[in-house]
C-alpha cells in the first residue's frame, strides 16, 4: 500500500498503540495519535493528515462531537473518516451525526486493520 499519513484519534491508550504499531508496521503509514477528540481536532487541523480512523466512545468530546467539529473546519472537513469502535449500532438513530461513515469493529484483529482502513477508504496499490 502507498505511504499515507493517518490520525488515530482514541482515549485508550492499549488502542492507539496496537493500532499505531499496526497500521505502521503492516502498511508503512505514518501514524499519527491523539487521545482526545479535542486533540484530534487539533492535530487534524495542524497536520492535514489522509484520513482519520476516530473511536466514537470517549469522554468529553464524543466521536460524534468530533466528527462535526471536523466538519464545521474548512482545513479539515474533506479528509475521510473511519469510524474504528466497539459501539453497536442498532438503530440508524444511534449513529447520531455518523451517517454513511464505514465502521470497523473493535476488537479488530490488526494483521486486517490496514486492509480494513485501505478498503474503507478507497486506497488502492
Amino acid at each position: 500500500m502507498a505511504s499515507r499519513r493517518l490520525l488515530l484519534i482514541d482515549d485508550e491508550d492499549d488502542i492507539r498503540e496496537v493500532a499505531r504499531l499496526s497500521l505502521e508496521l503492516v502498511a508503512h503509514w505514518e501514524v499519527l495519535t491523539a487521545c482526545s477528540g479535542a486533540e484530534g481536532v487539533d492535530r487534524a487541523q495542524a497536520q492535514r493528515p489522509d484520513a482519520i480512523l476516530l473511536d466514537v466512545m470517549m469522554p468529553g468530546m464524543d466521536g460524534a462531537a468530533t466528527y462535526a467539529a471536523l466538519q464545521s473546519n474548512p482545513a479539515t472537513r474533506d479528509i475521510p473518516v473511519v469510524l474504528l469502535t466497539a459501539k453497536i449500532f442498532d438503530r440508524p438513530s444511534d449513529r447520531r451525526g455518523l451517517e454513511g461513515i464505514t465502521v470497523i469493529s473493535k476488537p479488530f484483529d490488526p494483521m486486517r486493520l490496514a486492509t480494513q482502513v485501505a478498503a474503507a477508504l478507497g486506497w488502492t496499490g
